[in-house]
């Protein structure tokens, strides 16, 4: 990261001499360029100069520290060590994120689905608490929730459950939790107090615009019926719930929860539009990884991303080695202490592998 930054670096000193120079001043449109390009690396070059500062002060400390007996000197020391390496980790955090290249779904909604896996009724209320947890989360981000589809059991669970987030720079933050989620607990049906293992698959969609997908209307089978629930739910006596066949892919969505069939149908579009824009990258890009498939994987036990044990009320992410003994903070909805670890072994993989400098650097 401090050799790609110190490139960053030569480059803004490069940028201080052409806009001093007088050729450059005279063709306004390349000295507008180049002020712009000056102005966006500032913050940057002004980081990373602070973390070399810092970093002469942690090593300068730690000399003093090695070189007294004073033990009140080394208190102050200790101190002042942890401030300062605590600056150092808000710098490197910042300088991580201008060089990872910049997903462009980042600051789109997102369109959640997460399903039942292996562990039957288990698995279905499980999916229910996940739906709970992510509700939470977005409340706590000032998001917005809007139900989508609902497939509910008999004690309240989850078959299905298709919804969006909308806000702000939801999906930078959401598309982690792509995956097989496994919950190790014992069971409300289980008589004999027996830990029991079940998964849910976890599926995070940004929304499509339409201007990034074009579908042709003679494409779509539209069906209407009426609307069903568990216990009475989402009942109505017109056929307002939303059915949509895309004929070419074989992708069929459903809308039964909002009351008009109007919005069912632009809620079932949204879900419709988001799905074969992430076919359109697959096959643009061919990675197999990106499939929506592989995202969930089968729901197999053996597969998981993450494991939530109740009886030892810890969360285990399994893609960086990180637990938590929180458990009921993060059902509740406390996800940061997972997602801010997993983006930052995200950037770190990125500028680990080589990867070039986001375009605006």
């Amino acid at each position: 990261m401090l050799e790609k930054m110190k490139t960053v670096e030569n480059r803004f000193e490069e940028l201080n001499l052409l806009i001093s120079d007088p050729g450059v001043l005279s063709d306004q449109d390349l000295y507008r360029r180049l002020l712009q390009e000056h102005a966006e690396l500032q913050p940057m070059v002004d980081d990373y100069r602070a973390h070399l500062a810092v970093d002469r002060a942690i090593n300068e400390h730690r000399e003093m520290y090695a070189q007294t007996d004073d033990r009140e000197f080394r208190d102050l020391i200790r101190q002042e060590l942890e401030q300062l390496e605590q600056q150092r980790d808000e710098l490197s955090g910042r300088l991580q994120d201008a060089l990872s290249p910049k997903d462009p779904n980042d600051a789109k909604n997102v369109i959640m689905e997460i399903r039942a896996g292996a562990g039957g009724e288990e698995a279905a209320l499980f999916a229910a608490v996940l739906f709970r947890m992510y509700s939470a989360y977005a409340e706590s981000q000032g998001w917005r929730s809007e139900m989508i589809d609902l497939s509910e059991t008999e004690l309240g669970g989850c078959k299905e459950v298709i919804f969006m987030i909308e806000g702000s720079g939801a999906f930078s933050r959401l598309k982690y939790e792509s995956g097989v989620h496994r919950v190790q607990r014992v069971p409300v049906t289980e008589s004999g107090g027996r830990i029991h293992t079940s998964t849910v698959t976890v599926a995070v969609l940004p929304e499509a615009d339409d201007v990034e997908i074009d579908i042709n209307p003679n494409d779509l089978t539209i069906d209407t019926y009426r609307a069903s629930g568990a216990g009475g739910q989402h009942v109505n006596r017109t056929d307002s719930a939303i059915r949509i066949t895309h004929k070419p892919s074989g992708i069929v969505v459903t809308c039964q929860d909002q009351r008009s069939q109007y919005k069912n149908k632009d809620r079932a579009m949204a879900v419709l539009r988001a799905r074969l824009l992430e076919q359109e990258q697959v096959r643009q890009s061919g990675e197999i990884a990106s499939d929506r498939r592989s995202q969930v994987g089968t729901g197999d036990r053996s597969e998981r991303i993450r494991t939530y044990n109740y009886h030892q009320g810890r969360v285990t992410d399994h893609r960086i080695g990180l637990t938590l003994y929180k458990l009921e903070a993060i059902l509740a909805g406390g996800l940061d202490e997972i997602i801010i670890p997993l983006q930052t072994a995200d950037r770190a993989d990125q500028l680990s592998q080589g990867m070039e400098p986001a375009e605006d650097v």
